[in-house]
């Protein structure tokens, strides 16, 4: 009976999730394997990322490679996401078990759209996931999921997430006017994030995606140093002058010590609706070089879809509009690698260390 057990353990580990790129060990996703009297085992496994596909996928995965070596298996699987380590001393976010910045180093990428898509693509594979608009000087994200309500206070110092697509939501957007300037100088606007992320009330979130503003100016900075980031993901296009800034975004998170998750390529290349011709208007392999100098996934391409422009500006993102798209399904494949990579970071410990005293004087 024991043999059964240790065969069947050794069949799983030798499996390799093609999310996170390794083996079933290595991720340490074997929870339990039981003998039951019958002689049927009963398996549980763990992701440590949006199981709600890709449970199924991997429950079945397990269950053939056991039957190709003669073990009757049951396989169940659970999501567990867990808070992850952040940068230097910081502690993970009250609410929030993960942050995900998505950044750029220049405006006009697409930085803003990929942050929705990506969003609702998290919630869609079954995260609870929340979108902060960080771009304090021009919000697009009220437009782009289509909320304007101002959040609501309880206690008259704390703010509520506005609900939206089924993502908690804020935005410096919601408490301006569409068209008022933010007349603001670097210090102030830092401020303003700052209380925006900290006295929203979000809710048991296991991601929360932060839309940056582009550059690498006094927000980002302060973002990258005083916000515990569990990860960047950097959106940039192939043109040479877009990757340039793009580099310049990725060494600031390098320097702070905070992961780089992946690059989005978005406008990776236009195909013609009438012919079908691919043509890269911006050029090609600017990712992949970028990826290669900096040793960082591509987590994945996006061709320029005058659908998912249209879908921004009224409101329902792609993601939403239209899940089993062709553009969702990368925004959704884009999103999982971006999961994946996260739940490979090391544990968060802080919120179980003590908090340190000074000794009395007796």
């Amino acid at each position: 009976m024991t043999n059964i057990v240790q065969n069947a353990e050794a069949v799983l580990e030798r499996l390799v999730d093609p999310i996170l790129g390794v083996d079933f060990k290595t991720a340490k996703m074997i929870r339990a394997v039981d003998l039951q009297a019958d002689g049927m085992l009963n398996v549980t496994l763990r992701l440590g990322y949006p199981a709600r596909v890709e449970g199924g996928k991997r429950a079945a995965e397990a269950e053939a490679a056991l039957s190709a070596a003669g073990i009757k298996a049951v396989v169940k699987v659970e999501q567990e996401i867990i808070a992850h380590k952040v940068q230097g001393t910081l502690k993970v976010l009250p609410g929030v078990k993960n942050i995900i910045a998505v950044a750029s180093g220049k405006g006009g990428v697409g930085k803003s759209t990929v942050a929705a898509n990506l969003a609702l693509a998290l919630m869609h594979e079954g995260a609870n996931v929340g979108i902060l608009d960080a771009d304090i000087y021009g919000p697009s994200q009220p437009t782009m999921l289509g909320v304007h309500e101002a959040p609501d206070s309880k206690d008259g110092k704390t703010m509520e997430p506005v609900e939206s697509l089924g993502l908690q939501v804020n935005s410096i957007g919601f408490l301006v006017k569409e068209d008022d300037p933010m007349i603001w100088r670097g210090p102030m606007a830092a401020g303003a994030l700052q209380q925006l992320l900290k006295l929203t009330n979000w809710r048991d979130l296991d991601y929360l995606v932060v839309d940056m503003p582009p550059g690498t100016g006094d927000i980002q900075l302060t973002l990258a140093q005083t916000v515990p980031v569990t990860g960047a993901l950097m959106v940039t296009t192939p043109q040479d002058i877009a990757l340039i800034d793009a580099k310049k975004g990725l060494r600031m998170f390098q320097k702070v010590g905070v992961p780089i998750l992946g690059i989005v390529e978005n406008m990776s290349v236009f195909v013609c609706p009438c012919c079908g011709k691919a043509t890269p208007i911006f050029g090609e392999g600017g990712a992949d070089n970028m990826s290669r100098e900096y040793g960082v996934p591509v987590l994945g391409r996006l061709p320029i879809d005058p659908n998912v422009r249209q879908a921004a500006d009224a409101g329902i993102p792609r993601v939403a509009q239209a899940p089993e798209s062709a553009s969702a399904q990368i925004f959704r494949e884009m999103a999982l690698r971006a999961a994946g990579a996260v739940a490979l970071l090391g544990k968060d410990y802080s919120a179980k260390m003590p908090p340190v005293r000074p000794l009395e004087r007796k």
